[in-house]
């Protein structure tokens, strides 16, 4: 039996936990060693540390400091990994917490925040999701059920002194280009909230002030959102430090790629149970400076999909170059257009292809000036025929279940 080295109690505030932190920063303390070979258990809050309730108001995901997040489960120091190393990571397996069967999928407001849609979805809005094993329904968004792919939004190991101040000068010339933009362009470091485990005093102060936000994914790993990384998979990471400092956090008990909620999977707590080993000197050998892995092998087995296209010409009408952003943003307005006319407000739409195991593809960047981006949805999640017929779409649903919003306060 595997020990569990990180615990987490739901009902203390993760900033008393000394074995979780919210920084990316190179003194953050080791919360426990391991040997290569060993594996174990590491259990984790929801990305939010708790924020977040199951209730039928949004006024937590409006409300919510995104400087506090997020909360991850470490670091987990390997005895031996050095500078240049691969750190080798099985995920054996990926759970829900036994007391908190549920996770929640958000929009947040445009002030604070914002995501993929903003302009489109510019308050804050929240659905909860209930597990029932392998399975997930929702209160807010009716007619649709699907397997969860559990895995961890973000994980990776600690940055060297170099690498973060890389970081932090290259995402602060980013914001200076547009300051007052709304939602910012990057976050950079935010003392104020920074919880670095173990770390006290004057050298919490100097991280504090120096530590890297963990909103983005970097050359380490962090919030890469793949949804794939999953029980089975197995993740080499560049090692950057001394013991490498692997940390974990913000699982996701269903996600559909591009993550594009921003609050865009079923966010949960759980436990993640992994085995750690070394490729010495690994990163020079296979010429790796971002995380590489191979993917889970259990996939929901859903093997019939309608695919919506999009293309780089935005909803003003505006060409853009071969800009796979536009062409996936417009893919997805297309499928909540379609939703829609089977009764789903834009809002329940909108939620289902960020919490569902869509597919998202880059099909095309050759051919000026459109690129050509689809995304997958599987049909058999809906509990009624969504595909298109001669006798057209029937609404199914009536409109009288939706989504909590809430009003951005002034």
């Amino acid at each position: 039996m595997a020990e569990t080295l990180i615990k987490v109690d739901l009902n203390q505030s993760a900033y008393e936990n000394e074995q979780v932190h919210n920084r990316w920063h190179p003194d953050v303390p080791m919360a426990c060693w391991v040997n290569p070979g060993d594996d174990f258990i590491l259990e984790t809050y929801d990305w939010t540390g708790g924020f977040i309730k199951n209730n039928d108001s949004a006024d937590d995901v409006r409300d919510i400091d995104l400087s506090i997040v997020h909360f991850l489960s470490g670091p987990v120091g390997v005895k031996g990994a050095e500078p240049g190393d691969l750190l080798v990571v099985d995920l054996l397996d990926i759970g829900t917490k036994a007391d908190s069967q549920w996770g929640f999928n958000g929009f947040f407001s445009k002030q604070n925040g914002g995501g993929f849609l903003t302009d489109h979805f510019p308050l804050a809005q929240k659905s909860i999701w209930d597990f029932n094993g392998l399975f997930t329904k929702s209160r807010h968004v009716p007619g649709v059920e699907y397997a969860g792919l559990i895995h961890p939004g973000l994980i990776g190991c600690l940055p060297d002194p170099k690498m973060l101040a890389a970081w932090n000068e290259r995402e602060q010339e980013l914001i200076d280009t547009d300051p007052t933009r709304v939602p910012g362009l990057a976050n950079p470091p935010f003392a104020a909230t920074a919880h670095l485990g173990k770390l006290s005093g004057d050298a919490k102060a100097k991280a504090a002030a120096e530590g890297a936000r963990t909103v983005p994914p970097r050359e380490h790993g962090g919030n890469c959102d793949i949804k794939d990384l999953s029980r089975g998979s197995k993740v080499f990471f560049p090692v950057y430090v001394d013991g490498a400092g692997l940390s974990v956090g913000d699982l996701h008990f269903s996600q559909g790629d591009g993550e594009i909620t921003f609050c865009g999977a079923i966010e949960m707590a759980g436990w993640v149970h992994m085995r750690v080993n070394l490729i010495k000197g690994g990163m020079a050998k296979y010429g790796i400076k971002n995380p590489i892995f191979k993917p889970s092998p259990i996939t929901p087995n859903y093997k019939d999909y309608l695919i919506f296209e999009g293309i780089s010409v935005d909803e003003g009408g505006k060409q853009h170059y071969l800009d796979v952003n536009v062409a996936y943003r417009q893919a997805c307005l297309n499928a909540i257009e379609y939703l829609k006319k089977f009764g789903y407000s834009g809002a329940q739409a909108y939620s289902i292809l960020g919490t569902a195991p869509v597919q998202g593809h880059i099909s095309g960047v050759v051919d000026v000036p459109n690129a050509c981006a689809t995304l997958w949805l599987p049909t058999e999640i809906f509990e009624f025929d969504i595909n298109p017929t001669a006798a057209g779409p029937i609404k199914m649903l009536d409109g009288s279940i939706d989504m909590p919003i809430s009003q951005d306060v002034v």
